[in-house]
């Protein structure tokens, strides 16, 4: 705990400037007009960078702020959390950042723009471990911590951030197969990619750029995590949703994805790529903390409109048909293409005509 007891801007000042994500380093300014658990959420939300609102809907009509806020914290190297005006937090917002500390074992430092602690924090830090300076020295190594900074990634150049990567391996993303998880439990052996090609490996300014997009696009992270995965197992939406917590194996980097019915693979086991680790890690903790072990580890058929949107935010999509302009991102035309040739097939000299 920070005491300011002058409300000094070199205190303010000297947090914000600490703020660097990727050192692991995030600096909350509430905005004055947060007055609610769920706001103080959204705005944590948008210090990582992130849209605050997260798109669905959710039992009870209650967003999972503070479940997508912790998942994110605990999968992202984020090891130091200032959050300042903490005077004005009730003592139900300051238990809910303590509950974020509990969990995720960020480092955890509240600074207060006044002589003494309001009855509200005072109440809330009864049950907590904690230590108060006014000192400003000390204040900046929490503000700071000790370790280095680790050297920031490049943006995406601005002259290519608007747009659209085409990827080939987004075309089977809402194709209509329809397989279903195992009943039983299963452990696939890894893909052997008997039925189809694997997906062209990205390249690492690639895969670089689309975590950035997939980061900046949506706070959700199983909407994330299921575009990242389709990536790199060029599956089906139906198929990625058969995928539950106990399929990801953070140890030995697979994910197992199911098909007994063997639409395409047959359940198999994908590797999954350094990059794309970090949704998983994520979207493994949103739904312990959200649903269970036992439900969707990604985004279900249901999600599917919020999903394209993710993607089209992020200006990712797969290859287009041949058109002059294409006014509208089209997400179906492998299915459509294939549709065609079989229709052709049926009809003797038939040619395939385009549908839709």
């Amino acid at each position: 705990m920070i005491i300011d007891p002058g409300d000094d801007a070199i205190h303010t000042h000297t947090a914000l400037a600490a703020h660097h994500p990727p050192s692991g380093r995030i600096t909350l300014h509430p905005g004055p007009g947060t007055t609610s658990e769920t706001g103080l959420a959204h705005d944590l939300l948008a210090a990582l960078g992130k849209p605050p609102l997260l798109p669905g809907r959710f039992p009870a009509g209650r967003q999972p702020a503070w479940e997508a806020a912790t998942a994110w914290i605990t999968a992202l190297p984020v090891t130091r959390l200032t959050v300042l005006r903490a005077h004005r937090l009730t003592a139900r917002r300051t238990m809910r950042l303590l509950q974020l500390h509990a969990l995720t074992g960020v480092h955890l430092t509240l600074v207060c723009h006044r002589p003494h602690l309001p009855a509200a924090l005072h109440q809330a830090l009864q049950t907590a471990d904690y230590a108060i300076t006014a000192d400003f020295e000390v204040a900046r190594r929490h503000y700071y911590g000790t370790p280095a900074a680790e050297p920031r990634p490049a943006d995406e150049p601005a002259g290519t951030a608007g747009r659209w990567l085409t990827l080939p391996a987004l075309e089977r993303l809402i194709s209509y197969d329809s397989p279903r998880p195992c009943a039983d439990p299963c452990t696939p052996p890894l893909i052997a990619w008997r039925h189809r090609p694997p997906p062209a490996p990205l390249t690492a300014p690639t895969a670089q750029r689309i975590a950035h997009r997939l980061h900046a696009a949506t706070a959700h992270p199983r909407l994330a995590a299921v575009l990242a995965t389709a990536l790199f197992t060029g599956a089906s939406l139906q198929q990625l949703a058969t995928a539950r917590s106990r399929d990801y194996d953070a140890a030995a980097g697979t994910l197992a994805l199911h098909d007994q019915a063997r639409y395409t693979d047959g359940c198999a086991a994908y590797p999954v790529p350094p990059w794309a680790s970090v949704f998983l890690r994520a979207t493994v903790c949103f739904t312990r903390l959200v649903s269970g072990e036992d439900q969707e580890l990604l985004a279900a058929p249901g999600d599917r409109g919020h999903l394209l949107r993710v993607a089209e935010t992020a200006r990712l999509r797969p290859p287009q048909p041949p058109a002059a302009r294409q006014s509208r991102t089209v997400w179906d035309w492998r299915e459509q293409r294939e549709a065609s040739r079989y229709d052709a097939m049926l009809v003797p000299g038939g040619k395939a005509q385009p549908r839709g």
